[in-house]
């Protein structure tokens, strides 16, 4: 199924796979998409992204014992669950000619569709207005890209937010450049020479001013390693294209 034709089903599941309560074969399925589809893989790394930032909002706790116990039984009946559901699509892939409902009236994937709703409401009650301040005032993604290596692994996760004026970049991979040299950020658009973005420092995660005219109808983003520094202003890449990816643009 084509989940970018249906935005909203595939931000709940998205937000589900972050949360951990897409499960079983629904989470199976959910990242066999994603593999294959950019603008999905691109969404479960946004909520990837958006879900961790949440954690700073809140100082370390010790948990009580009784909780280590909870999880422990909650491991343990999934882990039961999972064996049911091996089992379950090993049968139904040796009954396979029975005609099967698609995907998305899987059970275990609306079962985790709503157990995302309700965590994500326990999750607003649980930090208050600090929650809803960092919402209100959390990136607007307009464009986002998930830039890949030669092997199709997912690298470098760019997202521009045009109300700060900045694209944010996150590393997603374990890709170092070394200390002699330098990652450079380049748009590709159609019919023009390649026009840089900014150099990247080796940090995990980075923000460089832009404009939407920087990233207005780019089709393309390509990362080049460069001498330390990169190129010089005016000058076009002069190293090789290590990531590269689709730039895609989503309704806000």
């Amino acid at each position: 199924m084509n989940l970018t034709a249906h935005p909203d089903l595939l931000e709940l599941l998205a937000a589900s796979h972050a949360l951990g309560t897409l499960r079983g074969g629904a989470r199976r399925r959910f990242e066999t998409i994603a593999r294959e589809q950019a603008p999905v893989r691109a969404a479960a790394l946004v909520w990837q992204s958006r879900l961790a930032s949440m954690t700073e909002l809140q100082s370390p706790i010790v948990p009580d014992a009784a909780v280590w116990t909870r999880i422990r039984n909650i491991i343990d009946a999934e882990k039961a669950q999972h064996a049911i559901e091996r089992q379950r699509d090993a049968a139904n892939a040796r009954n396979s000619a029975k005609p099967q409902g698609g995907w998305l009236s899987s059970l275990a994937l609306w079962r985790g569709a709503t157990a995302a709703g309700a965590l994500a409401t326990v999750l607003a009650v649980g930090v208050g207005l600090n929650l809803r301040d960092q919402l209100t005032n959390a990136p607007a993604v307009q464009y986002v890209a998930v830039l890949s290596d030669d092997q199709a692994a997912a690298s470098l996760l760019v997202t521009f937010d045009p109300k700060k004026k900045q694209l944010v970049l996150q590393r997603v991979g374990s890709y170092s450049e070394g200390t002699d040299k330098s990652l450079q950020l380049w748009a590709l658009p159609p019919g023009g020479a390649p026009r840089s973005l900014g150099v990247l420092d080796n940090a995990p995660a980075l923000r460089l001013a832009a404009s939407e005219s920087d990233v207005h109808q780019v089709p393309t983003l390509a990362v080049t390693l460069e001498a330390k520094g990169g190129v010089p202003p005016g000058s076009g890449p002069k190293g090789p294209v290590v990531f590269k990816g689709a730039l895609i643009e989503k309704t806000i």
